[in-house]
C-alpha cells in the first residue's frame, strides 16, 4: 500500500512557458509532502477542453478534481482545503 494513495492530487494546468506556473510550484514546495501534484499541459490535443476553459487563466489549480484557485497560490484556501480532506480521511 502506497502512501500517496491517500493523499489528495491538486491538478496544475499549465503551458509551457509559464513563469507565473514555475513561481507556483516554488511556493507549493514546502507543502508537497500532503499531496499529489498532477500537471496537466493545457496545449496538448487531448486537453482541448481544459485549453478553451483556462487559455487566460493559467495556473489553475484543482484539488480532487475540484476548482481551487487561480492565476495564484493561495496559500490559506489551500491550507483550508488540505485540512479538510486530511480530516475525513
Amino acid at each position: 500500500c502506497s502512501a500517496s494513495a491517500n493523499k489528495p492530487v491538486l491538478t496544475l494546468f499549465t503551458k509551457k512557458p509559464c513563469p507565473l506556473c514555475d513561481e507556483a510550484k516554488e511556493v507549493l514546495e514546502p507543502y508537497r509532502r500532503r499531496f499529489v501534484l498532477q500537471e496537466v499541459d493545457i496545449t496538448l490535443p487531448e486537453n482541448s477542453a481544459w485549453y478553451d476553459q483556462y487559455k487566460y487563466d493559467i495556473p489553475v489549480f484543482h484539488l480532487n478534481g475540484k476548482f481551487l484557485m487561480k492565476h495564484q497560490v493561495d496559500m490559506q484556501k489551500l491550507e483550508d482545503q488540505l485540512v479538510k480532506l486530511e480530516s475525513q480521511s
